[in-house]
């Protein structure tokens, strides 16, 4: 027995101050009944690996026994073998409820269509079918106009809207009648130029408060975000413009509902504080508002050293622009050459970076990808969805707000926690699909992403389904 005890004498002075024992994490969980933050960045290294194109919902539907203009366009990509003009078909938006029940999906050729998820998701078990298969759909309304975003309305469940790059137009549908046309139109205000022409602007997205369901956001294609209270008129009653007058790509609020976000063709965020403020000359409203400031990414870029060493930065019309529902202070940035960051909000620094590798390298041409690509947030982890630039598949990168993420910008692989215990490695992965991705939503219970494609599919990518 005295050979397992161990003598005074071979201990320090005093022990408690010399001996340093790392807790258990495992047991803090069950101690503690939450997940700290750190512990769960560690886990989604396997929630990265767990994720894998599970079922492809191809877009043959008909309405009345009629082919939609998205399938005749589907069909006629696979009778020309790739030759039709890549505007007319593909994904351009998608979006969950706040429950994650009902998903809705916008095409390019016009389509606009509700999918009950539990109902999409239960027939990924099936094998894979091609033929049409309408029950999935609760909602399926040809518009006969492009249209580039949709959105629910989170203050009212029932309705949705959406905007197209080509009309002045937010159109306003309730799902809860199936009828063709919109309960409501909104319309920017009628712009003319010198020589009195009309300049026709389109709406490229739209975003709604969380708290109030009477106003609007939408950036359109010159430079500007107008902003509707659907009480007062179907004209916005204040405009936020830029510096520039051309096109505002993206638009989100933080969390409070006070601070609005745009951002577009030159490589610009933009800044405006609803609450109100100083004048300023770039805003040119009777209401009151303050414009808080204009960052250009690519000078934020040219800071990072070690990017700027390695590559030649140069301005990028940035596709889109999200806030990290884990963490509100970082805005998600997506440019036109595939890469993806996160501007810290704070202190207005790049703390990450993803750079994947150029177009040409796989034979691509990326100037031919007239697709604004949307990327998604995961509900938690900070973890990005972002579909790739010239291969078929997405990203799923790791943006964790520590310097222990591998696309932080002072990442070091040698990193050890304070124990002394080599951290598991972290690292981005690229999830190969079977059709290439312009636009991802998440569901905000679960996980699961849903992309929409370029061939106008849906495709449903979580964990693979295994028998027991």
């Amino acid at each position: 027995m005295n050979k397992y005890l161990t003598s005074l004498k071979s201990l320090p002075q005093n022990p408690k101050s010399s001996l340093k024992r790392c807790r258990w994490k495992r047991s803090l969980i069950e101690l503690n009944g939450k997940i700290e933050p750190k512990y769960r960045h560690d886990l989604s290294a396997l929630l990265l690996q767990s994720y894998t194109e599970i079922r492809a919902f191809p877009h043959f539907y008909l309405i009345d026994g009629k082919p939609c203009q998205t399938h005749i366009n589907r069909i006629s990509n696979g009778a020309m073998d790739g030759q039709i003009p890549i505007k007319k078909q593909g994904v351009s938006a998608l979006d969950f409820d706040n429950k994650g029940i009902y998903l809705v999906s916008a095409t390019k050729s016009g389509c606009l269509m509700v999918h009950d998820f539990e109902s999409l998701y239960c027939q990924s078990n099936d094998s894979l079918c091609l033929k049409e298969d309408g029950s999935k759909q609760l909602l399926h309304l040809t518009l006969h106009q492009q249209l580039d975003d949709v959105k629910w309305n989170p203050t009212n469940q029932d309705e949705v809207a959406c905007s197209s790059m080509k009309n002045n137009e937010v159109l306003i549908f309730d799902i809860g009648y199936v009828s063709s046309e919109p309960v409501e139109v909104l319309r920017t205000r009628r712009t003319v130029t010198v020589n009195g022409s009309e300049v026709r602007k389109g709406l490229s997205e739209v975003a709604f408060p969380t708290t109030d369901d009477s106003r609007i956001i939408a950036s359109d294609t010159h430079g500007v975000l107008n902003v509707w209270d659907r009480r007062m008129s179907v004209l916005p009653y204040l405009e936020l413009a830029t510096e520039s007058r051309s096109v505002l790509n993206s638009v989100t609020l933080n969390v409070e509902n006070q601070i609005v976000f745009g951002a577009g063709k030159h490589g610009i965020i933009y800044m405006w504080d609803l609450r109100g403020g100083r004048k300023s000359a770039v805003f040119q409203s009777h209401k009151e508002a303050c414009y808080l400031s204009s960052l250009k990414v690519a000078a934020l870029l040219e800071k990072i050293g070690p990017l700027k060493a390695q590559s030649d930065i140069a301005s990028k019309e940035i596709h889109s622009i999200d806030l990290d529902p884990s963490c509100p202070y970082q805005l998600a940035f997506h440019l036109d050459d595939g890469w993806s960051g996160v501007l810290d909000i704070h202190n207005f620094r790049v703390t990450h970076i993803h750079c994947p590798p150029p177009a040409w390298l796989n034979g691509s041409n990326i100037s031919a990808d007239l697709y604004l690509r949307k990327p998604s947030w995961l509900p938690t982890h900070s973890i990005y969805a972002v579909g790739s630039s010239s291969d078929n598949g997405i990203h799923l990168l790791d943006f964790y707000p520590d310097a222990s993420s591998p696309s932080h910008v002072d990442y070091t692989e040698d990193a050890q926690d304070s124990c002394g215990v080599d951290n598991p490695k972290k690292q981005n992965r690229f999830v190969p699909l079977s059709e290439g991705v312009t636009a991802c939503a998440t569901h905000p219970l679960d996980g699961t992403i849903v992309a929409g494609t370029k061939h106008s599919s849906l495709l449903v990518v979580s964990e693979k389904h295994q028998s027991l």
